[in-house]
């Protein structure tokens, strides 16, 4: 009775979580959109509700913009802009934010670089200044290279070399894509940062570190006007800089599944990784897949936790996403085995997963519960002004949309479970699947390591 009890009230919550949906609406974000003479778009949202602002900038580099040889410059490069410029000495403006009350980082993937800063409302100069400051006057010289060139070094070793799972990850990556911006990985190999010259970093920053070539979003307690007023002071005298090359993530599609077994020595449990290429982020089949996504494994009512880690107990975890990206991205699943269970009846319980969405699709009522479950993330994203500015920022140089802000929700609202089943049938099928399974140390037999 109690099961029944929690399934009935299970349903009375879902229709009640509809009806809402169906009755609200996020509030609209006002914001002003300005490009400056030298390039620079500066976006600024005010929000009174807080003493406080946020500033990112959001830079138009990632490690697709790296060349064969030369990967790794775009991290490296997140932790080149706080060694130091002009006016700041070495580790002072992270001293000069902190001291102020204020929290401070930086961000590297693929398709962007970004750095934050939240503070109390009264530190707008500063924070303005030494944000100038380090984009027209960074020390760039060989003892600053060398020192975080060995941090980015000691960082992939921590994150990627010593890390279970590390390698997977890396391998997973390298084997979906063909084309060379996203079949690399972000952090860049020991053999391309030892190759880093002082002649190829200064090159880089010249062209990617320009005004022309960032987005400012600037949220919280602010006077648009005067905020402006600031920005123009500070960064209008910076020069621009050529556009840096176009880059093409063309990537021709698989007709074959591709598989790779490798050992970790670090891992103490097997996994699956598989992965399918997918498309690119802001567009109607990837809202559909980031849905199908969310009803996998979003939850302990997802059909991944219900069927496999509760029910049937094959899975110690197991998740289910889609990559933002700007070119073509990668719907992901990855599971653990339980001790005792052999990975390959966990990797076919997955697809037994999926499948079913293909054949059926999903209930109007998976649907209703993602439709709250995105509803809830986008209330609780507005409450931080550095994640709304963070948010903006990418929304901006991915896809040139910073009202995406405010569309978001409803392309997500707008998806049916006809267009989910339609996509799953589309792209997650066998010819453009990349499968990379996790053995512990020794467990892999001779000659497996390889694409099959």
């Amino acid at each position: 009775m109690r099961g029944l009890r929690k399934k009935v009230l299970l349903c009375a919550l879902l229709v009640i979580g509809s009806l809402a949906l169906a009755q609200s609406k996020l509030p609209k974000l006002q914001f002003s959109d300005t490009t400056l003479d030298n390039g620079l778009r500066v976006i600024i949202a005010p929000d009174h509700s807080a003493p406080v602002f946020s500033i990112s900038l959001t830079y138009n580099t990632g490690s697709r913009n790296e060349k064969p040889g030369r990967t790794g410059f775009a991290h490296l490069f997140e932790h080149m802009m706080f060694e130091g410029s002009a006016n700041a000495g070495k580790g002072e403006h992270g001293m000069l934010i902190e001291n102020y009350g204020g929290t401070l980082n930086g961000s590297t993937n693929n398709d962007q670089t970004n750095y934050f800063e939240e503070l109390p409302k009264n530190q707008l100069d500063m924070a303005l200044f030494l944000e100038s400051d380090r984009m027209k006057a960074l020390n760039i010289n060989q003892a600053n290279l060398d020192n975080q060139r060995n941090a980015v070094q000691e960082e992939r070793r921590l994150r990627v070399d010593n890390q279970p799972y590390g390698k997977s990850d890396e391998e997973l990556e390298a084997m979906v894509y063909d084309s060379f911006p996203y079949h690399h990985s972000v952090i860049g190999s020991m053999e391309d940062l030892n190759a880093a010259s002082l002649d190829d970093v200064k090159g880089f920053f010249r062209i990617y570190y320009a005004p022309n070539n960032v987005v400012m979003v600037l949220t919280g307690d602010l006077d648009p006007a005067t905020t402006l007023a600031k920005v123009k002071k500070y960064f209008g005298g910076i020069p621009r800089q050529p556009a840096p090359p176009p880059v093409d993530m063309t990537e021709a599609p698989h007709d074959k599944e591709r598989r790779k077994t490798i050992n970790d020595p670090l891992a103490r449990l097997p996994q699956v990784r598989a992965a399918w290429n997918a498309p690119a982020g802001n567009t109607a089949d990837f809202f559909a897949l980031q849905v199908l996504g969310q009803i996998l494994s979003q939850g302990r009512s997802s059909r991944l936790y219900q069927h496999l880690v509760r029910e049937k107990q094959l899975a110690l975890n197991a998740f289910a996403g889609i990559e933002n990206r700007r070119g073509p991205s990668l719907f992901q699943v990855i599971a653990v085995p339980r001790p005792g269970i052999k990975v390959e009846d966990l990797e076919q319980a997955l697809y037994v997963e999926i499948e079913a969405l293909q054949k059926d699709g999903p209930t109007p009522q998976e649907i209703a519960k993602v439709h709250t479950q995105f509803l809830r993330q986008e209330i609780e994203s507005r409450i931080s002004s550095l994640f709304l500015a963070n948010r903006i920022g990418t929304y901006t140089v991915y896809f040139n949309d910073p009202n995406l802000i405010n569309t978001l929700y409803d392309k997500i609202a707008a998806v049916t479970p006809e267009q989910v089943k339609t996509a799953a049938q589309k792209y997650l099928v066998t010819e453009h699947r990349s499968v990379v399974t996790t053995l512990p140390g020794g467990r892999a037999a001779a000659g497996s390591v390889g694409m099959q």
